[in-house]
């Protein structure tokens, strides 16, 4: 299978952006469940500081994977569907990019106003974004839990697309995406 993209078929360097995405955004929910249900305390605070590390690994792996697609062809959408098709196609993926930037970002705002570092595993430390503030960390708080939800319904709404084009229109936009699949 070719590294880069063509007008058929998502490359493997495209596809494993994607699918390592996907495998991070997985780990971040159970973290972030696994946190919420622990008392304050150390392994908590553990928890939370991996959730912010694949949280800062997830925004670096959007940006990579925005210049790939910027330096790449891609494969179009089928030229079978309806225009509402095309421009919902086209909106659910700016706004997956959109809330995978604006996730990140709002869970480190918010780590800065409630005066928590982020670091990326411990390797490097991360610059605070804001001053130590309550009222901004409790706005912000509820902001990143509605962002998630927003993109739960994106990702929902995306894998409804893809399982839409594999069962019902019978094309091959879910498998060009699919790693060790022939179209």
């Amino acid at each position: 299978m070719a590294l880069r993209n063509t007008t058929q078929r998502w490359g493997v360097i495209a596809q494993t952006f994607h699918w390592v995405i996907v495998a991070l955004l997985i780990v971040q929910v159970t973290l972030a469940e696994m946190a919420d249900d622990l008392p304050a305390g150390v392994r908590k605070l553990t928890l939370l500081a991996r959730h912010k590390s694949v949280g800062i690994t997830i925004l670096g792996l959007v940006i990579l994977r925005l210049v790939w697609r910027a330096v790449n062809e891609h494969p179009p959408l089928p030229g079978n569907l309806k225009p509402y098709e095309q421009q919902l196609a086209r909106l659910t993926h700016v706004a997956l990019y959109v809330l995978l930037f604006a996730m990140p970002l709002s869970g480190w705002t918010l780590s800065s106003a409630r005066g928590f570092p982020v670091s990326w595993f411990g390797f490097l430390q991360l610059p605070d974004l804001v001053p130590k503030s309550r009222p901004l960390y409790d706005a912000l708080l509820l902001t990143h839990h509605t962002l998630a939800w927003f993109l739960f319904a994106v990702v929902a709404l995306h894998v409804a697309g893809a399982l839409k084009h594999h069962f019902i229109h019978h094309d091959d936009v879910l498998r060009r995406m699919l790693p060790f699949t022939r179209q």
